[in-house]
Order: structure tokens, then sequence, then C-alpha cells
């Protein structure tokens, strides 16, 4: 029996965004839902997405 994972969690511990697996940021062997995120809010900015406060 094989499992497809169509749909992750942000890797961001403060991100509550849902990403599909093929448009994930890869960043230090996880997925992301934005470059913001994938670069660890080094600008302190959140990801933007609608509902979501997370800023690292």
């Amino acid at each position: 029996m094989s499992v497809a994972v169509e749909m992750v969690k942000c890797a961001c511990a403060d991100c509550v965004c849902v990403v599909g697996a093929s448009e994930a940021i890869m960043a230090d062997g996880r997925g992301f839902c934005s470059d913001t995120c994938a670069s660890h809010h080094q600008d302190g900015a959140g990801c933007a997405h609608a509902g979501c406060l997370c800023h690292g």
C-alpha cells in the first residue's frame, strides 16, 4: 500500500498554513509555504497569507 501526500503544514513552527507538497519551498530539508518562512523571517515579516500571524 502506498500513500500520496498532497498537502503539508508549513515547517515554520508559528505558521498555520498548509501548502501543496509539490509547491512547498524547500529549505533545510523541510517544506515551507513562503520564502519568508523558509528564510526564518530574517526581515521580521510574516508569510502574508490571510489569517496567519507568523513572524518566526
